[in-house]
């Protein structure tokens, strides 16, 4: 099911630019908390909570002003007396923080309030002079806050207001303030009109706020506070502060074109410069860029990878056109005595004596042989640069050194091995055979009497040298000694490529072969990891 779905969105997937992805990245970002605020409506419920919070807080002045002024009824027990305050009282061990009852994501938005109804009962004369004494406090505080303010006595008729003498009985939040309990509700407002365009995004958009508290006098309840209002809405006060929601707005939006110029400046341009030496590189011509001007540091990483990878891809282009050059003068020779020999055979053979035809014969094969060791010589090499070393390899160096050794002793030339028998290495026992037996090779072949092999520790590595006692390394060979197919015994059937194979052998375990200063001899330095 996914990978349809992935297939389809990378058919129409842009190609973009990758500072047109950051700078989209963080304007989402910076939007973000705007589309929290606006569509979670977090913004919105928190206006919603506080224009309920302002209600209690009015209702509960207003209640209590009229328990005050309440008529005491016959028979009623008198309010008690205030006790008088023990040490250490403080108002903040009385009040507590009471939570809001209504939700806007959760609360239901009832309809409309009811209109109230005409009715036949009367309020009692005191208690609607109550009402008529509350009357200056009420407009006040009317005209300050916004809210609708009623009283009622206790069986819901109307103290006040334009329907004065009416009853809201019935009403639920009313019978429960009634009953005891404070109670808020949103219903539906009948003279709502959209002022904002936007106003259809907000779920408050038309809605207002009834909180009913009840009047407690006389150890009783008397009668209830009604209080409505029209919370403000969602976007009055982003009106109200256009300004400067404008200026934050303009700042966020070069904050942000900064911020993408600088990552343009620090990432996009060096990749470009990167990508544009790549080709060049592919093309054959090796362009090394520059540093970048800001400092990052997986960018001055990848640059250094970068130059690694150019240098070893120069260094291998070299090292292909060397050897292809030493490799057709190699097999030139061979096969020019080769070729002449056939055509001599072809046009003079049935001329020749039988000691001439032998002579000849003898060469071309010699050739032919020296071909066949040229190409086994260069499979090992090829096989040595493919090598890959294995993490988990080890081998104890004496007891394959002198294996090797065993084999190749002959007559007026012999191995002395001096490492320990209990030392390991971080190295594949083939590959140690190979190394060793082309370097005990090559100083049998150098016309030494006697090799020494010995081992010395520093810390993680462990450095074997192999220092024999004949003629030594001409000073002017010694910086050639590992190019493919140099040697010095090229009559002697030497093709100039086991120190190279050696060496190859060596790099793919991740040690080195080296060319030591020996003692009149030569001697050559194998490092490996302990």
């Amino acid at each position: 099911m996914l990978t349809p779905l992935k297939r389809r969105i990378a058919r129409y997937w842009p190609r973009l630019r990758l500072r047109t992805i950051i700078f989209g990245t963080l304007l989402l970002v910076a939007a973000l908390p705007g589309f929290g605020a606006v569509f979670l409506r977090v913004y919105e419920n928190a206006l919603i909570r506080r224009t309920e919070a302002e209600l209690v807080a009015q209702g509960a002045a207003i209640a209590a002003s009229a328990a005050l002024l309440w008529p005491q009824q016959p028979g009623a027990n008198p309010p008690p007396p205030q006790q008088p305050r023990a040490p250490g009282w403080s108002v903040s061990a009385r009040y507590e923080v009471r939570p809001t009852e209504v939700d806007l994501s959760s609360a239901p938005i009832l309809p409309e309030r009811p209109r109230a109804q005409v009715t036949t009962d009367r309020a009692d004369p005191a208690e609607q002079a109550v009402a008529d004494r509350l009357a200056p406090v009420i407009r006040e505080t009317q005209l300050a806050t916004l809210a609708a303010i009623r009283l009622t006595d206790g069986n819901g008729i109307l103290l006040n207001g334009s329907a004065r003498g009416q009853s809201l009985a019935g009403l639920p939040e009313l019978d429960a303030a009634l009953a005891g309990e404070n109670a808020t509700v949103m219903r539906r407002s009948d003279i709502y009109r959209p002022s904002f365009l936007l106003a259809f995004v907000s779920r408050a958009s038309g809605v207002r706020l009834h909180h009913v508290r009840p009047i407690r006098a006389n150890n009783q309840i008397v009668g209830a506070v009604i209080l409505s209002r029209t919370p403000p809405p969602l976007f009055s006060g982003m009106a109200e502060d256009a300004g400067k929601i404008a200026v934050g707005i303009i700042l966020i939006f070069f904050t942000l074109v900064a911020i993408t110029g600088i990552l343009a400046r620090a990432i996009i341009r060096p990749i470009e410069t990167l990508s544009r030496a790549t080709r060049s590189v592919a093309a054959g011509r090796a362009t090394i860029p520059g540093d970048p001007s800001l400092k990052v540091v997986e960018i001055e990483a990848l640059y250094a990878d970068f130059r690694s990878m150019a240098a070893g891809i120069s260094a291998r282009s070299k090292y292909l056109r060397d050897f292809a050059a030493s490799l057709s003068h190699e097999f030139k020779t061979p096969l020019t005595g080769i070729t002449g020999g056939i055509e001599l055979l072809e046009d003079h053979g049935a001329d020749m004596s039988a000691d001439d035809r032998a002579r000849f014969l003898t060469n071309m094969r010699g050739d032919a042989g020296r071909l066949t060791k040229l190409l086994g010589r260069l499979m090992e090499l090829a096989k040595a640069d493919m090598k890959m070393g294995d993490a988990g390899a080890r081998c104890a160096p004496a007891a394959i050194i002198a294996s090797v050794a065993s084999g190749l002793e002959r007559p007026g030339f012999a191995v002395v091995i001096a490492v320990p028998d209990d030392l390991t290495v971080a190295m594949d026992g083939d590959t140690l055979q190979t190394i060793a037996t082309i370097l005990i090779e090559n100083a049998a072949q150098a016309g030494a009497t006697q090799l020494d092999v010995r081992a010395e520790s520093a810390g993680d590595q462990v450095t074997l040298i192999f220092a024999d006692n004949g003629p030594g390394v001409p000073a002017g060979d010694r910086a050639r000694i590992f190019d493919t197919f140099f040697t010095s015994k090229r009559e002697s059937g030497g093709t100039g490529l086991g120190l190279a194979i050696a060496r190859s052998l060596a790099e793919a375990e991740g040690g080195s072969l080296v060319l030591a200063d020996g003692d009149g001899g030569a001697a050559f330095r194998l490092t490996v990891a302990a």
